[in-house]
């Protein structure tokens, strides 16, 4: 459950919000050779299933955020009983040099994603990272796609990975709830390609995860900015220009500095990313991201997190060249995939700290800061302070 209490500073007053939100959910993996015990078809052969019961509200959006979201778990999730996120067979062969997934798949669970990265409470690193999530071709968790991944490992420390998915162009995959994979136009293929090394330096076995990789989805979207004689659409009220194809590319990078223990993170870990999208047809185009991590060791708590982290987030010309035509024609401004704007959009910036409590086995505490800087892009809001608390129990 998290507690989240976030306090927007005007000149006049102090606004204090506190909506809370929970997640529960439940996993089911079956090893068919364990099920049934014969035949090497069955050798390394799973049935995966995450089914997810989700309530709560967006509390960026009580301080004028309609693109970001402070918490981890909000959204696409659709405040449903029972929400699919994953249901997908995996099969390994050569000791899992060679693996096979097929099935309903988020993409980000297998693409543009890092081992640290949920460490932080704020959605936008949280999964796969921005802005690849927020493309249609692309989303992550909750949110699934039918497709399939075939990833190449011929030794622990290099990886290549391929997948192709169907594209929904729905607000959400699968429906609200993520059952109704049969959606409408499910025609067009997102492609995704990623290259991988995992080293380990010195005696103290040092690791690292350096990543880079490319989304393409070969479907059209509308232009944020020209009709099709190549003027503001949100003026003439002409249909938008259609661009073929939508582009992602990101760089993501860790490495253990300091080692304190047995384990792939318990040490000093620096992290970064850098991520694109086509800003003709993405509200975002540029995503930089730095973090340091490390556990409780010097203070006599191993089993405790730590963390800082920045985040900055430029808004595209299509996008902002759209916001300003319509202000200046007394239009309103219209949103595309990081929502609908209040103000003229420039950059984003979020600094976020943590630090994590292990009260037992299954079960941490974790308090969170964030300081958001141009709230939503603009300069609209004056920035947004949130400390937020999160109880996470497994069995």
């Amino acid at each position: 459950m998290y507690q989240e209490v976030a306090r927007k500073l005007t000149p006049l007053q102090v606004r204090l919000a506190a909506p809370s939100i929970s997640t529960v959910g439940s996993t089911v993996d079956i090893d068919f050779r364990k099920l049934f015990g014969t035949g090497q078809w069955s050798d390394d052969l799973w049935l995966h299933t995450l089914i997810v019961n989700g309530h709560g509200t967006n509390l960026s959006r009580s301080f004028g955020d309609n693109g970001n979201q402070v918490q981890q778990i909000y959204g696409a999730r659709g405040n449903v009983v029972a929400h699919l996120v994953w249901a997908y067979f995996e099969k390994s062969w050569f000791n899992h040099k060679i693996d096979l997934a097929t099935g309903w798949i988020p993409t980000g669970t297998f693409f543009n994603n890092a081992p640290w990265v949920c460490n932080f409470m704020n959605v936008w690193m949280c999964g796969n990272v921005t802005p690849t999530k927020y493309l249609v071709g692309g989303r992550d968790w909750p949110s699934g796609n039918i497709g399939g991944v075939l990833r190449l490992m011929p030794n622990p420390h290099v990886y290549v990975m391929g997948g192709v998915f169907a594209v929904s162009p729905h607000s959400y995959n699968g429906g609200i709830s993520g059952w109704s994979w049969g959606q409408s136009n499910l025609g067009k293929l997102s492609t995704e390609a990623e290259i991988g090394w995992i080293p380990e330096f010195g005696h103290d076995k040092l690791i690292g995860h350096y990543k880079v990789g490319v989304m393409y989805d070969n479907s059209r979207y509308n232009n944020l900015y020209e009709d099709i004689n190549g003027r503001p659409w949100v003026v003439t009220g002409l249909p938008a220009r259609k661009q073929s194809g939508q582009t992602s590319v990101w760089v993501m990078a860790d490495q253990m500095l300091v080692r304190h223990g047995d384990g792939p993170s318990n040490g000093l870990v620096f992290g970064a990313q850098y991520a694109y999208a086509d800003g003709k047809t993405s509200q975002i185009n540029h995503h930089i991201v730095a973090a340091l991590m490390d556990t409780g060791h010097l203070w006599g708590r191993p089993e405790d997190g730590i963390g800082i982290a920045f985040q900055w987030a430029h808004f595209s010309r299509s996008a902002v060249l759209s916001q300003q035509a319509a202000l200046a024609n007394g239009l309103a401004l219209v949103g595309a995939n990081f929502g609908t704007p209040y103000g003229i959009q420039g950059h984003e910036t979020i600094y976020e700290a943590y630090y994590t409590y292990h009260v037992r086995t299954g079960v941490t505490l974790q308090g969170d800061f964030q300081y958001v800087n141009h709230v939503g892009g603009t300069t609209v809001f004056n920035d947004a302070a949130v400390l937020s608390s999160a109880l996470n129990v497994a069995f």
